[in-house]
């Protein structure tokens, strides 16, 4: 969790105000004038210049430019010509994680060591009051360190105060002494399961603590307040769309953010739309009681699944391969669970109706998920739509069972943008046939959604989409895409981050596209998304955001 700023009741509805752009809502309306374009259910572009629009919120009729527009409307507005498209959806995102970030130091474009240092002096100075100082975003891996950072390392900016600084994927954090002597943590301190100590060659705690061992420094930090908690929302929501994501799986939700998601629906101030995953069985049996939530507020908000973990991370080493690491010998990562703990759990969550979201990275961990689907799909039948959040390191021999029992592979394209160089330090070239295997999933058969895992990393999904049809960074490297074979077509990731990211959320019936009896979830953006160059369409900049037929948000 990242640090968060005091702010009041007046501080929120200065936020809340900002995204409220003003606009004809529930009424017989018409968006006209739209160069529009959106993909059919079976991912076909279709045209169109006008959305019909119902006082509920939903798409009548798309409209073409010969068609005759209706005589009497309520309101009518003109796009001028303007390129409209469906919201774009994020099918793996951690709402509440993105406002506090905004809200903490934020490392997430440091460069070095050194000039992560220089941002938490700066903080340091700016923060006199703070008891903790908490941040994150950081990544060795971009730095080119060679290690993970050190305790020693920050005892020398900030040695009087608690410091704690998660990793870029959530899955490590960097203590230095001060907060680490707050949480009792000594060379005795023995490794928790499902988690990792990093320790000095003389046994000392480096400072750096991997998955499950972060909580023992988490415990100690101090809580957020409920308007902490709104004000980190709502800068969120603010962010997304921005972004033109008009609805976002929200992996990880704990009761205290399903409060703060009822209390914004409750005062008006929802605008994107949730699907929320609980962050555990029990949680999820907290909020939803004998099985999923009804959808909320318009078609905001629902609790419909459950979030599990398998591994942890490969930037932290904590992915759970079959093999030790090609840069970490006698290391073959965290596995979080036994084999009959995970069956117990999906078990639990699916006899109550929960779809099973389950996070899993390296290739033994993703076997092991794979496997519980298999001897699970036996006993509990139907539509289940089985997901495998992340399933980035795949061993060639297991992926045909991704084709098997409706899963959904949910994947990230940012992550192989930002990962291949270290995947290949870290698996060495004979392991990659199965990694970021886009391309041969949806040859499987298997349905893919795609979001970015924020605030791990961007949020945009035109940045997602180009990388998705290049497998290239943002720098172009490699030139023609890191194993370019794996690539999928522009109209298979435009599906990926709308449509079948619907569908992963059991949305597929409500939103994901334009289509009659559909939320219109639309936006605005600076350029056709289709026939933009990879290096343009990442650069797509969202011009008006418009959720059930309300614009909600307006670049000024």
């Amino acid at each position: 969790m990242f640090a968060i700023h005091r702010l009041g009741v007046s501080a929120i509805a200065a936020i809340a105000l900002s995204i409220a752009v003003a606009a004809p809502a529930h009424a017989d309306a018409l968006i006209d004038n739209v160069d529009g374009v959106a993909l059919d259910k079976d991912g076909h572009q279709i045209r169109f210049t006008g959305i019909l629009v119902s006082p509920d919120g939903k798409v009548v009729r798309l409209l073409q430019k010969f068609d005759k527009r209706p005589d009497k409307l309520d309101w009518r507005a003109d796009m001028k010509g303007r390129v409209a498209i469906p919201g774009m959806i994020d099918a793996h995102g951690h709402v509440m994680d993105l406002g506090f970030r905004a809200m903490s130091l934020d490392l997430f474009e440091t460069t070095s060591l050194a000039g992560a240092l220089d941002r938490l002096r700066a903080y340091a100075a700016a923060n006199t009051t703070r008891a903790w100082l908490i941040g994150g975003g950081w990544n060795q891996e971009v730095w080119q360190l060679g290690r993970f950072p050190t305790a020693a390392e920050l005892d020398a900016v900030v040695a009087d105060k608690p410091v704690w600084l998660q990793r870029a994927d959530g899955h490590a954090g960097w203590a230095n002494g001060a907060a680490m002597r707050a949480a009792g943590i000594t060379a005795k301190t023995a490794d928790p399961p499902g988690g990792r100590i990093e320790r000095l060659a003389n046994g000392q705690p480096s400072g750096v603590f991997v998955d499950a061992a972060m909580a023992l420094i988490e415990a100690k930090l101090p809580p957020p307040t409920p308007i902490d908690r709104n004000v980190a929302f709502l800068k969120a929501q603010e962010q997304l769309l921005s972004l033109g994501i008009t609805a976002t799986a929200d992996m990880g939700t704990s009761v205290d953010d399903w409060l703060v998601y009822r209390r914004m629906g409750d005062g008006g101030y929802l605008r994107v739309r949730i699907m929320a995953y609980g962050g555990g069985v029990e949680t999820a049996l907290k909020v939803g009681g004998t099985g999923p939530t009804p959808w909320l507020y318009g078609d905001r908000l629902r609790m419909g699944g459950i979030k599990l973990y398998s591994d942890g991370a490969l930037g932290s080493r904590g992915a759970w391969l079959k093999a030790p690491y090609a840069d970490a010998p006698g290391n073959s990562g965290l596995g979080f669970l036994k084999d009959d703990q995970l069956l117990n759990l999906m078990s639990r969550g699916a006899m109550d109706g929960f779809q099973i979201a389950v996070h899993a990275i390296g290739d033994h961990a993703n076997l092991q998920v794979l496997d519980a689907i298999e001897e699970l799909s036996a006993t509990y039948k139907g539509d289940r739509r089985w997901r495998v959040e992340h399933a980035q390191i795949v061993d060639p021999a297991d992926i045909a069972k991704f084709g098997q029992h409706g899963i959904i592979a949910s994947m990230q394209p940012v992550h192989e943008s930002s990962d291949w160089r270290m995947a290949e330090a870290r698996l060495g070239p004979a392991r990659l046939g199965g990694a970021y295997a886009w391309a041969t999933m949806e040859k499987l058969g298997t349905r893919l959604a795609f979001g970015s895992d924020y605030p791990v990393e961007n949020p945009n999904p035109f940045v997602g989409w180009a990388v998705a049809i290049t497998r290239e960074d943002a720098q172009g490297q490699p030139p023609g895409g890191w194993r370019p074979e794996e690539k999928v077509s522009r109209e298979a990731a435009w599906k990926a981050f709308t449509s079948d990211a619907a569908y992963a959320g059991f949305a597929d019936d409500r939103f994901g596209t334009l289509a009659p009896g559909l939320r219109a979830d639309f936006i605005i953006v600076d350029r056709d998304p289709t026939l933009a160059t990879p290096a343009d369409l990442g650069q797509t900049r969202v011009l008006e955001t418009w959720v059930g037929g309300e614009k909600v948000w307006e670049r000024k």
